[in-house]
């Protein structure tokens, strides 16, 4: 081993603790992750008002085979590099160093802006909810303070732990979506049970851009599972499965959810239902078929799968951090785990601080918790995470061109390819459609400053990665090496030595 990679052996010792996680516990984050509840009451009924296109039970299950297909090359490529740090490990391999400290800035951001956004709507969410059953009047500020605590301890703890809390929320919220479903179905409109939204024709009308994006948007979380590949038993096969099983499962809650809406409500009546009662839709139904019990049951679900979705994007941003910190792109410090919980308990720590800063400024300038703070950030985080997902398909490519690492053909170009035409596709649909994403003007300076926000976040990167290349080549030179580096089970040498080779692509 050359001095400069002992060099990297050193630095990115620390690990997290492994052979934590089997396949149930890994569907569990990227599920809670993906909010069904939140997604079925928010984005279902916001697409069939704000659209006025009845097909987004099909633009689910459209959007469903499109990331099913990215995943053939994104899980093959977890079956050779084990690393926390996800999107930002893959496009380093994949397309080089200051790309893949681009990837990195563009995820936390991503990331960060979903997780905090949530404490807005938990606020607003939950607030009516204590005074109507408890009598107890809260802002919607000291709710989100409540939750912020109880992620932030969650953050410290075993990632097992986390596992299990989250294993209980989310089977609830998924089973009142399947009751709430299963009665909507049992009560037709007309008398008859009607499959016209189901039907693929609905997805070329004009305008259907605008749901295959809000679609992609209750998806975001699939991708994580990688991020606990280190702590995962068997990673290899845990992967992969916990990938596909995720995608599955949101894709057939999210088909049944709405098609079962528009049945009740009859598919040329759920535009005009859904604009009438907005978020409430999904109760209202439940309400008429199943009484105001089952209401105040889906209701409380609806709050513990918002904490749920806080759980486990806190996670992700605390193992992305963690990541970069080991690696020494960001303060060392973020790289240490505890001894006895094996968490990343200081990047946990920085991610509950700014989880705090964006609540208090939100008190501090009384600004509109529901709007500006969950549905503007919330949204741009999804397209971060769509734009991230598109880059990582050009990654993916690029890595297998090198290093075809024993997959077939399917997985290293095939699919990669086709996922990455259809992703571009669905990306410009984002960028053009983002007004309408965000509820307001064509003309409004919100509708470009909050995507290019990731436009700067990946420059930063691109500079700080040049900055370390010529001030401090030894962290440079461990980029994308992650805990690979100390363990000495990496596929790839990133050395200095290997960039120069003949007919290499260089990664600098």
């Amino acid at each position: 081993m050359s001095h400069s990679s002992r060099l990297g052996a050193d630095r990115v010792s620390r690990t997290l603790a492994s052979n934590r996680l089997g396949v149930p516990a890994v569907v569990f984050f990227v599920l809670s992750a993906a909010t069904p509840l939140t997604v079925v009451a928010g984005v279902v009924t916001t697409g069939f008002a704000v659209t006025g296109i009845i097909g987004l039970p099909i633009a689910f299950a459209a959007i469903a085979a499109l990331l099913a297909l990215f995943s053939v090359g994104y899980v093959a490529m977890s079956r050779h590099i084990t690393n926390a740090g996800a999107f930002y490990t893959y496009v380093t391999h994949g397309l080089g160093r200051p790309a893949g400290v681009a990837a990195a800035y563009m995820a936390l951001l991503a990331y960060n802006l979903l997780q905090v956004g949530l404490y807005g709507i938990i606020g607003v969410a939950a607030s009516p909810q204590l005074d109507a059953w408890f009598g107890i009047t809260l802002e919607w500020w000291v709710i989100a303070l409540i939750a912020w605590a109880i992620v932030g301890f969650l953050g410290v703890l075993r990632i097992d732990v986390n596992g299990t809390v989250l294993a209980v929320l989310l089977l609830a919220e998924m089973a009142i979506i399947i009751i709430y479903s299963i009665a909507s179905v049992g009560n037709p409109a007309d008398g008859e049970v009607s499959f016209d939204t189901l039907q693929i024709g609905n997805l070329f009308e004009s305008g259907a851009g605008a749901i295959l994006v809000l679609a992609v948007l209750g998806f975001v979380g699939f991708e994580a599972s990688v991020v606990y590949s280190e702590e995962s038993r068997d990673p290899k096969r845990t992967i992969a499965l916990a990938t596909y099983i995720s995608i599955v499962v949101v894709a057939a809650v999210y088909v049944l959810a709405s098609w079962a809406m528009s049945v009740a409500t009859g598919p040329d009546n759920i535009v005009a239902f859904s604009q009438q009662n907005a978020d409430q839709t999904i109760f209202v139904l439940a309400g008429e078929f199943l009484g105001s019990t089952w209401v105040d049951i889906g209701s409380a679900l609806f709050i513990t799968s918002v904490l749920a979705a806080m759980i486990s994007f806190h996670n992700t941003v605390a193992r992305y951090v963690f990541a970069l910190g080991r690696e020494r792109v960001l303060p060392s410090a973020l790289g240490r785990t505890s001894a006895s919980s094996g968490a990343p308990v200081a990047a946990s720590i920085v991610q509950s601080v700014i989880g705090l800063v964006v609540i208090l400024v939100y008190v501090f300038f009384d600004l509109d918790p529901l709007v500006q703070l969950f549905f503007y950030l919330g949204t741009t985080g999804g397209f971060g995470v769509l734009t991230l997902v598109t880059v990582t398909a050009v990654g993916v490519l690029a890595f297998f061109a090198r290093h075809p690492s024993g997959e077939n053909a399917w997985r290293r170009v095939i699919a990669p390819v086709l996922a990455l035409i259809l992703l571009v596709i669905v990306v410009i649909l984002a960028i053009a459609n983002y007004d309408i994403l965000i509820g307001v003007a064509p003309s409004a300076p919100e509708r470009w400053i909050l995507p290019g926000l990731f436009v700067v976040a990946a420059l930063i990167g691109v500079l700080w990665a040049r900055f370390l290349k010529s001030s401090r080549p030894e962290v440079y030179d461990a980029i994308g090496r992650g805990a690979n580096a100390a363990t000495g089970i990496s596929v790839l040498e990133l050395s200095a030595q290997e960039e120069d080779e003949p007919g290499q692509p260089s990664l600098r």
